[in-house]
């Protein structure tokens, strides 16, 4: 078991190795062990601490190990917030904080950062990155077999014709654009997906640059999810404001 004066050794040990930045990744842990791994690396100046909550999906355990071991992620971000809060009243620095754990789509992001706000700068993606990388590999596959499901062909049967970035990587690298695997390619388009997806919900809410992103920005949609996050039940969200609307 990891102990307060042991990760400090260690901390120490990779410092004089000549690690200018060090970063920690940690689990779904309960509360007890979260509160140690944050305010540790607050002590030790960790630069990174990554909080993957449940389930997971990279295959890295047994499937069931992967689906029901752990904090899920709402409630293991929701304790994180609460031990940051702890930490900066009493005048400790939180170290950048990023979040994991089963996030796929743009919408995942804007929550997470907001929900984390200031504390989360990041989040983390391992499945839903991974699959575009395989089935983009896998058209590569058909494509050179001509045997190209309908699920794909339907939209043709050249790269050009499936990839809808494909033209505007293949006039970024010319030539090479034979070398890049279409893995490659997949993965690039559905991170442009995401790119252009949270552009739109920052600029529907007004934030310009993700460190404008708060807690004012989402709502809770169940009173069981205010009272685990924090985050406002959606009929008490702007409630102040709106009765101060109401009477002035």
């Amino acid at each position: 078991f990891v102990s307060e004066e042991g990760f400090m050794a260690e901390i120490k040990r990779l410092r004089e190795l000549g690690f200018k930045r060090i970063t920690l990744k940690t689990g779904a842990y309960p509360m007890r062990e979260l509160a140690m791994a944050i305010k540790y690396s607050s002590m030790a100046e960790v630069d990174l601490l990554t909080i993957d909550g449940a389930p997971g999906g990279t295959g890295m355990s047994p499937w069931r190990m992967m689906e029901e071991w752990g904090v899920p992620t709402f409630y293991l971000q929701a304790m994180a917030y609460e031990i940051c809060e702890k930490l900066v009243k009493k005048g400790m620095r939180v170290p950048d904080i990023a979040i994991a754990g089963g996030f796929s789509s743009e919408d995942h992001i804007f929550k997470v950062l907001a929900m984390g706000a200031p504390y989360v700068k990041a989040v983390c993606m391992g499945r839903a990155l991974m699959i575009p990388g395989m089935v983009g590999k896998n058209i590569g596959y058909w494509i050179r077999d001509k045997n190209l499901p309908k699920t794909v062909s339907q939209f043709g049967n050249k790269p050009e014709e499936i990839f809808v970035h494909y033209e505007e990587l293949a006039e970024k690298y010319g030539k090479r654009m034979k070398e890049i695997p279409l893995g490659a390619v997949a993965f690039y388009c559905f991170s442009q997906k995401i790119k252009v997806g949270l552009q739109q919900l920052m600029a529907g809410s007004r934030n310009f640059n993700l460190k404008s992103l708060s807690r004012k920005d989402v709502m809770s949609l169940t009173e069981e999810a205010a009272r685990v996050s924090g985050v406002p039940y959606v009929m008490d969200a702007y409630r102040e404001e709106a009765e101060a609307v109401l009477d002035s």
